[in-house]
């Protein structure tokens, strides 16, 4: 199989967020507030632990830097500094057992192919995804709320 990468918010966006209180890409204020849903964060790709943990919502494009028409849609990550996912062909596991959607794009962030995947399923739909030459990219989303999880890049394109 091809390898992948599991790309979060970059941590430099991030660090934006925490010290400024604010959306970096369009400066719209930052709410922070104790976990109160399982998120997950956008930075470290783990699950928040409810009424414990504390979590800055904004605003994010995904597409930022690979489309110029936007989508920006809510994200969460923790509030104060975390490690952020960095593994190579390894899905995060705190991901695997959320409802999640990937979505295959292609040239002009056309969406080629999608796929709902169970746990199990994981590196198997990722696999097929990237076979279909007309996928250059995907993107995780969260099924139920819809919103944007994470980014997958084939390890030999370099990311993005």
């Amino acid at each position: 199989m091809l390898g992948f990468k599991v790309l979060p918010v970059s941590p430099e966006l991030c660090e934006q967020v925490r010290s400024s209180l604010k959306a970096p890409q369009y400066g719209h204020p930052a709410h922070a507030e104790p976990a109160a849903g399982y998120g997950p964060c956008r930075s470290c790709l783990r699950q928040f632990h409810v009424g414990c943990d504390r979590r800055l919502l904004f605003t994010y494009n995904p597409f930022a830097g690979i489309d110029p028409y936007p989508s920006p849609g809510p994200i969460f990550i923790h509030e104060n500094a975390c490690q952020p996912f960095d593994q190579v062909s390894t899905f995060p596991p705190e991901l695997r057992s959320l409802p999640l959607t990937f979505e295959g794009y292609g040239l002009e962030r056309w969406l080629v192919a999608r796929e709902r995947p169970t746990d199990s399923d994981i590196e198997a739909a990722i696999a097929r995804l990237f076979a279909n030459p007309d996928v250059d990219y995907i993107h995780v989303r969260n099924t139920e709320a819809g919103c944007f999880v994470a980014h997958v890049a084939r390890l030999d394109t370099g990311g993005r």
